[in-house]
């Protein structure tokens, strides 16, 4: 399926690794122009030297801290108006909440809930003016079905999710969607920082750990990232104007709900 989106323009956050640089992959082949956004330079840059040379398509990287206003400041004046924006951060620690103090609330609020409503707010004007927008965060399955010690995820995920709930349903009569992703769990080093916690806790090696949570997967499986890079660039397609609010759980059928 051709998705529309040859010539359109991309911010995607966190995209140096894992599921950020795979919805930059699944972009890139649909000849999309991407600014790839994260903090290491040297991770970045081998990132999209990769991307380039498999894709051929236009890859600028940003070298920034998306969580703080320089950092956004520095990667909109790279990219002021784009077509489609991904935004993605590594979720915080995992732990104890009673260990928790105000600093590590307002870090886990930073990275989760506000800067994606920075940039946010910062491009979806011109995408309605265009005419055209498309707008993924990628959050976490613990939105759905939380994770005990995953609470600073939780919360902060949790209201970026409130907060597109609303804002979703005003954007679309101008072909402006605004989707959340949900990932299970993935086969990407965010998954072994989030198991080697659960190790820990547990007295327990990683392998076993991982494996544990491997077989409990009705899938049998983690998640391929380059799965997910596809999910988002379809949500990013111009035949998907008539999705929007909405919030896809990938997880390989690991939530047992019907809703």
């Amino acid at each position: 399926m051709d998705l529309g989106l040859k010539g359109r323009s991309a911010i995607v956050c966190g995209a140096s690794r894992g599921l950020g640089r795979a919805c930059t992959e699944s972009l890139a082949r649909e000849g999309v122009n991407v600014v790839m956004a994260a903090r290491r330079p040297d991770v970045l840059e081998r990132a999209a030297k990769e991307i380039r040379a498999a894709t051929g398509a236009a890859i600028k990287t940003a070298p920034v801290d998306v969580t703080t206003p320089e950092g956004r400041s520095v990667l909109l004046s790279m990219l002021p108006d784009p077509d489609i924006l991904v935004t993605n951060a590594g979720g915080p620690p995992p732990g104890d909440f009673r260990d928790w103090d105000r600093a590590a609330w307002i870090k886990a609020l930073d990275a989760n809930m506000l800067a994606p409503i920075e940039l946010i707010k910062a491009t979806v004007d011109q995408m309605i003016a265009r005419r055209f927008g498309r707008i993924v965060n990628i959050t976490s399955a613990a939105v759905k079905a939380p994770i005990d010690i995953l609470g600073l995820s939780n919360g902060a995920r949790a209201g970026l999710t409130g907060f597109v709930a609303g804002l979703a349903r005003q954007t679309v009569r101008h072909n402006v969607t605004i989707n959340n992703l949900l990932p299970g769990p993935f086969d990407t080093d965010r998954l072994r920082v989030t198991m080697e916690g659960q190790a820990k806790a547990l007295g327990a090696t990683v392998d076993d750990v991982l494996d544990k949570r491997r077989q409990a997967s009705p899938a049998g499986r983690f998640g391929d990232p380059a799965e997910f890079g596809d999910a988002c660039a379809f949500l990013c397609a111009a035949q998907a104007g008539y999705i929007t609010g909405q919030n896809l759980l990938i997880d390989g059928g690991a939530f047992p709900g019907t809703l």
